[in-house]
């Protein structure tokens, strides 16, 4: 594994709609090993091609994160934020947040009122974001117009990635930097023998699946596979009925998503990946979860229906500023990639 190209890709800025920085460190990664386009969203496709015919094969990443908009300027120099993805307010107090100004980075804290001053009814309650702000140290709005700060900036959590022990990492963006990384890196270690692989690294996954959406039907292709993060158990904030996925265990082949309201996987794409994982005797787990969904979702329902499935590495604490993942989980993952790259014309689509 790269822990190094991992690092960089986590601490990169880039929430959905805001790709520039991830997009453009993609294609350094990846030049001249695939012909690659930007399309009008801002994905990146990148395409390799076989030496002999087979199927055509989308594998997607979404290269965005969730974070923060500035909506308002105070006067009194602090800024009003609205969130952009799925994020808990739970978490947002007292991070610390980069903001991405024409001027470089700027490092501010969120904020409330202290509990020295809080009446009875506030106190213990959850403060909702519309009720915080970022503080960046400016003393009025004109301090901070000469720091760059402009309304429609955007924010991320100022978290940077460690080794927590020798096999297991914490850092932001793991959704999905991850599935970045894997993409990256099936495209510089694996030389697909038959069919047509189009890599897409897409923008604006955490705010409706909108990137998959249009690669998949420019592409149109055979089938497509979504590879991407997922809810890590084995911690005492997560019941094993809510998902018994652990950390260490391989990734997750998806059967169901937000109990059907996501993708619902068909049984010849399940057992395409699972003898793809039992044959190259892989580790791996099976995913039915109630909450969330991947692009494989959305790619399904693309001009008269593309066959589609997921992968996903597991991790703990999604969308938050720090979440947690396993070296042996990225390691599987993308030795499961290498073996979909070489068995492609084994899954019948017609």
């Amino acid at each position: 594994m790269k822990t190094a190209l991992l690092k960089e890709l986590s601490e990169l800025p880039g929430i959905s709609g805001y790709e520039d920085k991830v997009r453009d460190f993609i294609i350094k990664q990846i030049k001249g090993k695939a012909k690659v386009e930007v399309d009008a969203l801002g994905n990146v496709i990148a395409t390799v091609t076989g030496r002999e015919k087979g199927p055509t094969v989308m594998l997607a990443a979404h290269m965005d994160e969730v974070g923060l908009i500035v909506k308002y300027i105070e006067k009194q120099g602090v800024l009003r934020f609205v969130k952009v993805g799925g994020i808990d307010d739970r978490i947002l107090l007292d991070q610390r947040v980069v903001i991405w100004t024409k001027n470089g980075p700027v490092y501010g804290m969120i904020e409330s009122r202290p509990p020295h001053i809080q009446k009875k009814e506030e106190q213990g309650k959850i403060m909702k974001h519309d009720e915080l702000f970022i503080d960046v140290g400016a003393k009025d709005d004109k301090e901070l117009q000469r720091l760059g700060i402009q309304k429609g900036d955007f924010a991320t959590f100022d978290s940077k990635f460690i080794s927590l022990t020798d096999k297991t990492f914490m850092g932001k963006a793991f959704d999905n930097r991850l599935g970045v990384y894997l993409l990256i890196e099936a495209i510089n270690n694996f030389k697909p023998k038959k069919g047509i692989f189009y890599f897409v690294f897409s923008t604006q996954e955490e705010t409706g699946l909108k990137g998959a959406r249009t690669a998949a039907f420019k592409l149109d292709p055979d089938y497509a596979i979504a590879v991407d993060t997922t809810i890590a158990g084995g911690v005492p904030s997560v019941k094993p009925q809510e998902t018994d996925l652990q950390l260490g265990k391989g990734p997750s082949i998806t059967y169901l998503e937000a109990e059907g309201h996501g993708a619902m996987v068909p049984q010849s794409m399940r057992r395409f990946l699972i003898g793809l994982a039992k044959k190259a005797k892989l580790d791996y787990q099976v995913e039915i979860i109630e909450g969330g969904m991947t692009e494989a979702a959305i790619i399904q329902l693309v001009r008269e229906g593309i066959l589609a499935g997921g992968i996903s590495v597991p991790v703990r604490s999604l969308h938050a500023a720090n979440t947690i993942c396993h070296k042996k989980d990225i390691d599987t993952t993308l030795k499961l990639i290498g073996e979909i790259i070489k068995n492609c014309d084994k899954l019948k689509v017609k």
